[in-house]
């Protein structure tokens, strides 16, 4: 898999193509089943984290030690593999969906990449699933509908043990979210979009929020990274 500039044009506003295909270039081959997933994300528009992030999240659980994973929204469960594989065979992710067709596909993209047994599958409300756990997470990651974002903080940070993370895909959006902040010297493209105003408003609120600690990695389209202290 190599970043495709066409896809993301607006791409260059964070890194760069240059920057995205070194990275890429960089990565130690995947699995069979993980270039699969890959390759069909390419040909069906299916949104994956990709292998850079993914990595970084296999690092993240590593660090802490991660042994309980939420994810809200897992698409074709890409980055619940990597997750997965990072708990290790006595850890557990819940994996959540909308579509029981698309749960029904990462299903078989989890047994063939060995992992589900650790590996919950839910089908419903991201936000509302999580509402139903009992006990706290290691992780809880989001990748849900964008203007979903602030009340998917709202309902995790409650949800993450201290030591543990708050993790979100997508927080630069593009770049959009620097001119929806009205920064000074910024040009205003167009009016901000419900998405990216809810994404901005997520943001603001990981760095405000007295007990985690935030930080916002420009890799892909922008991982958001909030302990919780």
């Amino acid at each position: 898999m190599r970043f495709n500039q066409s896809k993301y044009p607006d791409a260059q506003v964070i890194t760069g193509e240059e920057v995205e295909n070194y990275l890429y270039s960089m990565l130690p081959e995947r699995d069979e089943v993980l270039r699969e997933m890959e390759a069909q994300a390419e040909k069906r528009n299916i949104p994956i984290v990709g292998p850079v992030v993914g990595r970084f999240f296999y690092q993240l659980a590593g660090m802490i030690g991660a042994r309980r994973v939420f994810e809200m929204g897992s698409a074709i469960g890409y980055s619940t593999i990597w997750w997965s594989r990072a708990v290790g065979k006595e850890g557990k992710v819940v994996y959540t969906d909308g579509s029981a067709a698309t749960a029904e596909e990462a299903r078989g993209y989890l047994r063939r990449a060995g992992v589900a047994s650790q590996v919950e599958v839910k089908v419903g409300d991201a936000l509302e699933i999580l509402s139903e756990q009992t006990g706290e997470f290691d992780i809880v990651f989001c990748d849900v509908d964008k203007e979903d974002y602030p009340r998917a903080f709202r309902l995790a940070k409650s949800r993450v043990r201290k030591g543990g993370l708050f993790v979100a895909d997508n927080v630069l959006w593009s770049g959009r979210v620097a001119y929806a902040a009205g920064n000074p010297g910024l040009e205003k493209k167009a009016e901000p979009q419900d998405s990216t105003r809810a994404i901005v408003e997520l943001n603001r609120s990981l760095y405000e929020a007295k007990d985690f600690y935030t930080t916002i990695v420009p890799l892909r389209d922008g991982v958001a990274i909030a302990w919780k202290m």
